[in-house]
């Protein structure tokens, strides 16, 4: 639930959803952690929110910050977009000073919160790809994603086949970006995804369920 005009009962209602079907967790704005962290107290659902969102453009302090106030409202998945043009520009020190210091900032209140980093691979050639992937291995993060649902392409199968490839069998994919139904969600899941993000997923759950 990452709409700009998102309100508190959408939160809620997806909060609902997420109970019903038991999902892994529900991504939010920064705004909404505290009040998703209450709707979801004691159902073993997380929550996720997203960092320098959607352009990646933010200063480093400040993701910094947007990371340790999410996780002191109740994150326990944090999503870091990467800086789109330090990733062009080839330029891994800066990255993965990013990176290190956004996890070590949402970290510091539970060492188990999961971090994953959107590269946004429609912006990116097959060298800057395995740049993000080699900043997500070497940075302590869990998981690599495409992108964020806003860029200039939802997920690829092709992206995420190179992601999986590039990071290893061992290490965490997100394909995220127009999985809205079955028959998609299951091919990104053969190509290497390990985790879905998708605001289809009741509809993807019915289908399942229907079989």
């Amino acid at each position: 639930m990452l709409r700009a005009d998102a309100v508190q009962d959408d939160v809620r209602s997806l909060c609902r959803e997420a109970r019903e079907f038991g999902f892994g967790a529900v991504c939010v704005n920064p705004c909404f952690v505290s009040l998703a962290a209450r709707e979801l107290d004691g159902s073993g659902i997380k929550v996720c929110t997203v960092i320098g969102f959607p352009l990646g453009a933010n200063a480093i302090e400040t993701k910094v910050t947007e990371a340790r106030l999410a996780a002191a409202d109740g994150a326990r998945e944090i999503d870091l977009v990467l800086n789109i043009g330090a990733l062009k520009e080839g330029d891994s020190k800066y990255l993965m000073s990013e990176a290190d210091k956004v996890i070590e900032g949402a970290r510091d209140l539970d060492r188990e919160i999961a971090v994953k980093l959107i590269a946004e691979t429609g912006f990116l050639n097959e060298d800057q790809k395995l740049l993000a992937c080699w900043v997500a291995t070497g940075s302590g993060a869990d998981y690599i994603k495409n992108g964020t649902g806003y860029g200039p392409t939802g997920a690829r199968l092709d992206d995420i086949g190179f992601l999986r490839k590039s990071v290893g069998p061992h290490f965490g994919v997100k394909a995220a970006g127009g999985i809205r139904d079955l028959k998609t969600a299951l091919a990104f899941l053969e190509a290497g995804a390990d985790r879905l993000g998708t605001s289809a997923g009741r509809r993807i759950m019915r289908d399942w369920l229907t079989g």
